[in-house]
C-alpha cells in the first residue's frame, strides 16, 4: 500500500464518520469525529480476540509511516495554527499571568508529578518502566487540547474569561509541552548530555526564539494579506506560512509549535480585523476548521492501527485505567494552586477551577506525541497509557462538560454574560 492509498483510506473513513455523526447522533463535530475514530480503534483491537488476521497489514502500514516526521514536524503545526487562529488576543492579555503560569510552571509541574505517579503505577503493575520514560509520558499527557470543548462552552454561554484561559493555556502549554518532550527525548537518546543550566538555556532559546520568529512571520503574513483581496490567495498564504514557518523554525533550532502559535495569534487578530474581507474570514475559518477535524480523525485512526502491532497485556490496560484519575488529580493541582495564589477574590473561583480541570481535554496532540515515542520495550506501555486517558477525556469529559458547566454556575440570578461581567470586574 503506497502513501496515496493510505491517505485515501484514512480520509474515506473520516468522511464516513462525519456523515454518521451528522445524520444520526448530532454530537459536536470534533467530539463526534474523534469518538467514531476511537470506536474504530477499539474495533480493530477486538479483532485480535476474534482470530482475524489484521496484524500483518497493520504492521505493513505502520512500517511505511515515519510518525516522528509526520506528526511532530507535520500535523502538529496545522493543529496549533487552527487553535490560535480563533483566539482573541485581548482576552489572552486580560489573563496573561494566569495563562503564562498554567502553560509554563503548570506544565513542568504536571510533567514531573504525573511522571512520578505513572512510575509508581507501572511498578505496581510489574511493568518496570524507567523513571525518565515516565517523565516523557508526563510531558506528552500534560498539555491540554480543549478545542473540542470550546464550541460546547460557547453554546452554553460560557464566560469569555474561561474560554480565553482554556484556549490560551492549551495553545501555549502545547508548545511548552513539546519543548519539554523533545528535551527529555534528547536525554533518552543520548543526544544531550548537557547540565541543567545548559538545558535551561536551550529551553529559553526554544521558547523565546520560537515566539519571536512566529511574531515576525505573522507580521510578514499580515503585510502580504492586506495587499490582497482574494480569499483563495489569502488561504494559500496562511497555508504556506504554517508549513514553511514550521520548517524554518526547525532549521533555526527554535520551537516550531510556539512559532506557529505566535504567528496564528497575530494573523487571527491583526490580519483578520484589518486585512481581510468578510468573505475571506468566512472561507479562512471554514478551511482551517476542516483541516483541524480531518487531522484529529486521522490521528485517532492511526493510533488504532498502531495498537494492532503492540503486545498489549492486562497489566497495560489496568495501568492505563489507573492513570485516568491520576492525570485528572494532577490537573486539579496544576490549576488549583495557581488560582489559589493569583486569584485573591473568591467569587466563582472554585467553579472556574473545576471547569478548567474537567475541561482540560487530552486529544490529538497527546496522541501525536505518543505515536512519535521511540521504538523499544516501553513503547507499548506508553501508547496504551496515553490511549486510555485520551479515550476517557473525549468520551466522558468532552460530552459532559456542557452539563457540568450549567450545574456549577447554577444558583445565580444572572445570565451567563452577566456572570462574566462580574468575574472580569473582580
Amino acid at each position: 500500500m503506497d502513501l496515496f492509498s493510505i491517505i485515501s483510506v484514512l480520509i474515506s473513513l473520516a468522511a464516513l464518520f462525519s456523515f454518521i455523526n451528522y445524520r444520526y447522533f448530532k454530537m459536536p463535530r470534533t467530539v463526534g469525529l474523534m469518538l467514531f475514530s476511537l470506536i474504530l480503534s477499539i474495533g480493530l483491537i477486538a479483532t485480535k480476540f476474534m482470530g482475524w488476521n489484521v496484524r500483518e497489514p497493520a504492521a505493513d502500514l505502520v512500517a511505511r509511516i515515519d510518525f516522528n516526521r509526520l506528526l511532530l514536524q507535520g500535523m502538529l503545526g496545522f493543529l496549533l495554527f487552527t487553535g490560535a487562529l480563533h483566539v482573541e488576543a485581548n482576552e489572552l492579555l486580560e489573563h496573561k499571568w494566569m495563562i503564562f503560569t498554567l502553560s509554563t510552571i503548570g506544565v513542568v509541574f504536571s510533567t514531573f508529578l504525573v511522571g512520578v505517579i505513572a512510575w509508581l503505577i507501572f511498578d505496581i503493575m510489574a511493568l518496570s518502566v524507567p523513571l525518565v520514560y515516565c517523565f516523557l509520558f508526563g510531558a506528552l499527557i500534560s498539555p491540554t487540547d480543549p478545542v473540542a470543548v470550546l464550541g460546547i462552552l460557547k453554546e452554553s454561554g460560557a464566560p469569555k474569561h474561561i474560554e480565553a484561559q482554556m484556549a490560551g493555556e492549551a495553545l501555549f502549554n502545547d508548545g511548552i509541552g513539546v519543548v519539554v518532550f523533545v528535551m527529555i527525548m534528547g536525554f533518552i537518546k543520548g543526544d544531550s548530555g548537557a547540565p541543567w543550566s545548559e538545558s535551561l538555556l536551550f529551553f529559553t532559546k526554544e521558547a523565546l526564539g520560537g515566539i519571536a520568529l512566529g511574531l515576525s512571520m505573522g507580521w510578514v503574513a499580515y503585510e502580504m494579506l492586506k495587499r490582497v483581496d482574494n480569499y483563495q490567495v489569502e488561504v494559500i498564504i496562511t497555508l504556506g506560512f504554517v508549513m514553511g514557518g514550521y520548517e524554518l523554525a526547525q532549521a533555526l533550532d527554535t520551537s516550531g509549535p510556539l512559532a506557529i502559535v505566535a504567528a496564528g495569534l497575530l494573523i487571527g487578530n491583526q490580519a483578520r480585523t484589518l486585512a481581510m474581507s468578510d468573505v475571506t474570514r468566512q472561507n479562512l475559518d471554514t478551511f482551517w476548521e476542516l483541516v483541524d477535524e480531518i487531522l484529529n480523525a486521522l490521528l485517532f485512526i492511526l493510533i488504532g492501527i498502531e495498537v494492532q502491532v503492540l503486545d498489549i497485556s492486562v497489566q497495560h490496560i489496568m495501568a492505563g485505567l489507573a492513570l485516568i484519575p491520576a492525570v485528572i488529580f494532577v490537573r486539579l493541582l496544576s490549576v488549583g494552586i495557581p488560582f489559589g495564589v493569583l486569584e485573591k477574590k473568591p467569587p466563582f473561583r472554585n467553579q472556574t477551577v473545576k471547569l478548567l480541570t474537567w475541561g482540560g481535554l487530552r486529544g490529538g496532540i497527546a496522541v501525536a506525541l505518543a505515536l512519535s515515542f521511540p521504538a523499544g520495550p516501553f513503547r507499548s506501555v506508553i501508547l496504551v497509557g496515553t490511549y486510555i486517558p485520551v479515550v476517557f477525556s473525549i468520551a466522558v469529559q468532552g460530552l459532559t462538560i456542557k452539563r457540568l458547566f450549567r450545574k456549577w454556575f447554577a444558583g445565580t440570578s444572572q445570565e451567563p454574560r452577566e456572570i462574566e461581567t462580574k468575574i472580569l470586574d473582580r
